[in-house]
């Protein structure tokens, strides 16, 4: 792959813009400092897009070596649970939509009981219980994290804004062609049935 390739954005520049994947919070995390860009005058940090839109492919080569099916996307925000939902279904992973069930990752008797291989959070601190979960049978863990968000624990780091309606069903939408993509499931963007409004939750 050419380094122009490489750095050709996924979607253009003005697209995630027009998403708010940019838009942080008014708090930044010393984590999440080297993702971000400037700060606004309305006090809001800037993420920087290319690191998004970079690691997108990151963790679309990531997921995509993984049996789909041993992917589990949570999202206990409402934004993130329709493209939660629409990506686990695209991709063939598993999704817990809406609150999750404390002792889903580590409590065998109960019938939610699930043994994934790898944790997706849409936002690791309201999906803190499932994060903890996966800390603890010692999965990797692939997370959306904005501006304020604690990172120790997350493997592979999405820098977004994962509380916006338009940024959430952005970024899940890119991840699922970028993983069917990388499956040899479509071979152009043109073959993707999808459009980001498919993603987008509900008002």
């Amino acid at each position: 792959m050419s380094e122009d390739k490489e750095n050709e954005l996924l979607i253009p520049e003005s697209e995630y813009l027009t998403a708010g994947v940019h838009i942080g919070t008014k708090q930044k995390s010393k984590d999440m400092k080297k993702f971000v860009f400037k700060v606004r005058n309305d006090g809001l940090w800037v993420l920087n897009v290319e690191e998004t839109d970079r690691r997108i492919k990151l963790a679309a080569r990531f997921l995509s070596k993984f049996d789909p099916k041993s992917i589990l996307v949570v999202a206990a925000r409402q934004y993130g649970q329709r493209p939660a939902r629409m990506f686990a279904e695209t991709v063939g992973a598993m999704a817990f939509p809406g609150r999750f069930v404390p002792g889903t990752l580590t409590n065998p008797s109960l019938p939610e009981y699930t043994e994934p291989e790898v944790l997706f959070v849409t936002d690791p601190a309201a999906d803190q219980q499932a994060l903890k979960e996966a800390i603890n049978v010692g999965i990797p863990i692939v997370g959306l994290c904005d501006a304020n968000n604690e990172t120790k624990y997350v493997d592979l780091i999405i820098p977004t804004n994962n509380k916006g309606r338009g940024a959430l069903a952005t970024v899940y939408w890119l991840l699922a062609r970028e993983i069917l993509k990388e499956r040899g499931e479509i071979n152009t963007y043109e073959e993707f049935p999808m459009k980001i409004e498919d993603f987008e939750a509900p008002l």
